[in-house]
């Protein structure tokens, strides 16, 4: 019998990342890069492949242990060809992480709950009541959203697994207390807002007006959404509109993919304008920067690194192309068709995540022609691309056909005024309808 150990891989600059999702037990036959558990930082989640294979013995860790790489998960015994699994002994069995809670028969008692308590909320009060002094199970991304709104998690009661507290049961508590506020009378904060003036948030139940379905949001979007509300309410946002009109570049896209039919590279009208990008930045910084923290210097960054939005089935993700300004169309075609299948496969490492300076937000393939892209904290600008579209354009004698691409420019009008916002996408338009001058 020969036992391995199970270490955490590579996982980029992520340490101490909290496990939030056992995918194995003791006992179960595993194979290379089978997913064992799930981790989550403020970011991100991801699961953590294998690196061996056979049968799990012994697990290492447990629901809310933080891990970084090289901690230690399991211990696997391997397995030659042709033999069969070996049942887990009980000693291996008894190690694996098992919730510590009252026989079902016999619940404990569930606090009172308001008449206006929302259904979320019904199934938080109904887990168990949080112990006193006991430090609340959550993850990182659920705690720094209560911070954000101000709850003590102590006071909750989780309803994930393990009794873990999820943004949802957050969002319950919030909706009820400003509930229980509004009709609370003078004992109330004015307006019943939280202390903001606002009126409380609408608590209906739905399925009185015809039938509904719950459908739980993706870790992504929950994820996700803590960062774009704080970015939209703490952001001056402002979008400036333009159009470039790219119909010699459309033309020698569609003509040098002809060309590279074979070679499996596919340029993109993305891939341009990503390009384009970088010759804008560099001829406005400020855009390529981030406000420190106290809010009074400018950090201008000297590295070009692009996030663009990539749609997967669990909601939007921005990998990161790094040092754009480094390498070609060509190259940069390619590494972002790697990390768009990445993306969609939910393989991208957190390292592929970070390091922005400047966010491109595409939905040329979709439709639509303006959109206004909200800011991805710490960047200060983001660019929002739509459709292409056929326009007749006036020439100075007559009406032609021209291939025009919107443009969409958010940015932070702390740090960004309105002319300089205005300078920035008339240039990148100069620019994308002629690439010769990147080489200026």
């Amino acid at each position: 019998m020969s036992l391995l150990e199970v270490k955490v891989p590579d996982i980029g600059d992520f340490k101490e990342v909290e496990v939030i999702e056992l995918l194995v037990k003791v006992g179960d036959t595993i194979k290379v890069d089978q997913s064992l558990v799930t981790v989550e930082s403020d970011k991100a989640s991801m699961e953590i492949p294998s690196t061996q294979a056979g049968v799990i013995r012994e697990l290492k860790i447990k629901l809310g242990d933080k891990v970084t790489e090289g901690s230690l998960l399991a211990i696997v015994e391997a397995q030659g060809a042709g033999e069969a699994p070996v049942p887990a002994p009980a000693a291996a069995a008894a190690a694996a992480p098992a919730p510590v809670a009252a026989p079902a028969a016999a619940p404990a008692p569930a606090a009172p709950m308001p008449a206006a308590m929302t259904a979320p909320a019904k199934m938080a009060v109904a887990a168990a009541a949080p112990v006193p002094g006991a430090t609340p199970h959550a993850s990182p991304s659920v705690r720094k959203f209560a911070r954000e709104l101000g709850v003590d998690l102590s006071l909750l009661r989780g309803t994930g697994p393990k009794q873990r507290i999820t943004q949802q049961d957050v969002q319950a508590y919030v909706k009820d207390a400003l509930s229980a506020a509004a009709g609370a009378g003078p004992a109330s904060a004015k307006g019943g807002g939280a202390g903001l003036d606002l009126l409380p948030w609408p608590s209906l139940d739905f399925s009185k007006f015809g039938a509904t379905e719950l459908q739980p949001l993706s870790r992504i979007k929950k994820l996700s959404g803590a960062n774009l509300h704080r970015n939209w309410v703490m952001i001056p946002h402002v979008t400036q509109y333009d159009e470039a009109d790219v119909t010699e570049l459309e033309e020698f896209r569609k003509s040098t993919n002809t060309a590279l039919a074979k070679s499996g590279v596919k340029l993109t009208m993305l891939a341009f304008v990503i390009k384009a990008c970088v010759a804008a930045l560099k001829k406005y910084p400020s855009f390529n920067a981030s406000l420190d923290g106290a809010g009074e210097n400018l950090i201008l960054k000297q590295y070009y690194n692009i996030g663009f939005a990539a749609d997967t089935p669990q909601g939007l993700v921005v990998p990161v192309l790094k040092d754009a300004d480094k390498k070609g169309v060509l190259q940069i075609a390619q590494e972002m068709g790697d990390l768009s299948a990445q993306a969609r496969e939910g393989k991208l490492k957190p390292a592929d995540m970070q390091g922005a300076s400047f966010t491109i937000s595409s939905l040329g393939g979709i439709g639509g022609t303006k959109f206004t892209p909200l800011i991805n904290a710490p960047e200060v600008a983001i660019l929002g691309l739509s459709r292409t579209d056929m326009k007749p354009v006036w020439d100075g004698k007559q009406f032609v056909p021209r291939l025009i691409l919107p443009l969409s420019l958010s940015y932070d009008h702390r740090v960004i005024d309105g002319a300089m916002g205005a300078r920035f996408t008339v240039y990148l338009a100069e620019v994308l309808g002629d690439m010769r001058k990147t080489l200026l």
